[in-house]
C-alpha cells in the first residue's frame, strides 16, 4: 500500500475505535447531577411548583408530592411541603440503595465532589454552595454533608448516607431551607 492509503486506513481505524469507547468517556452523570441540582434550586423560590406532581402521601404535618422528573441516577424523588405558618418546602432524591458500605461511601463521596462549590443563579441571587467533607463510618449508622451559601443564605443541600434495617445503605441528596442554625434559639412566645 502507498503510505497515503495506510494512513488513511489508519486515521479510520483510529476513529472508529474512538467513536465506539467514546461512551466510556463522558461522564454524563456528574453533568446531570451538577445540572439537575441547579434545575431544582432554580425552582426553589416557586416552592418547587414547576416540578411537583401528584400527592403521594399525606399526613397532618407533611405532604409528600411525585417529582416530575428524575434526577440523574436517582432512584426516586418527591418534594415535601411541611405544615407551618408559612410554606416550607424540600426536594430529596435516593441516589443509591446498597447493603455495601462501601458503594455507598463512594457514592456519598462523588455527589459531594460534584456539588461542593457548584454555583446557581435562582431569584435574582447567586449561590456558591460549599461545604466539609466527613467521610463516612459505619459504626455510626449515619453521615451527612451540608452545603451552604454562606451565612445569610438558609437555602442547603445536604448529602446524606444512613443505613436502613435490614442491610441497607441509603443515599440521598435533599434541597431544603434551614431556618436557623441547631444552636440557635427561636422566637420566645407568652401565651
Amino acid at each position: 500500500m502507498k503510505k497515503s492509503v495506510k494512513s488513511l486506513v489508519l486515521i479510520t481505524i483510529a476513529a472508529l475505535i474512538f467513536n465506539n469507547s467514546s461512551a466510556q468517556l463522558k461522564l454524563p452523570a456528574i453533568n446531570g447531577v451538577t445540572s439537575d441540582v441547579k434545575k431544582v434550586i432554580e425552582d426553589h423560590p416557586n416552592h418547587f411548583a414547576n416540578l411537583k406532581g401528584e400527592i403521594i402521601s399525606q399526613s397532618t404535618q407533611t405532604t409528600d408530592y411525585a417529582c416530575t422528573f428524575n434526577a440523574n441516577g436517582a432512584e426516586e424523588t418527591t418534594i415535601t411541603q411541611y405544615s407551618s405558618k408559612k410554606e416550607v418546602y424540600s426536594w430529596q432524591a435516593l441516589m443509591l440503595t446498597t447493603e455495601n458500605f462501601d458503594k455507598a461511601k463512594q457514592k456519598f463521596r462523588s455527589l459531594f465532589n460534584q456539588l461542593n462549590n457548584i454555583s446557581v443563579k435562582s431569584g435574582g441571587l447567586s449561590y456558591k454552595f460549599k461545604g466539609d467533607y466527613e467521610q463516612p463510618d459505619e459504626k455510626k449508622k449515619f453521615s451527612s454533608v451540608i452545603l451552604s451559601a454562606g451565612t445569610e443564605s438558609k437555602l442547603k443541600i445536604e448529602i446524606s448516607m444512613q443505613a436502613y434495617e435490614p442491610m441497607d445503605w441509603k443515599v440521598k441528596l435533599i434541597i431544603y431551607d434551614k431556618e436557623r442554625e441547631d444552636v440557635e434559639k427561636g422566637s420566645r412566645t407568652e401565651e
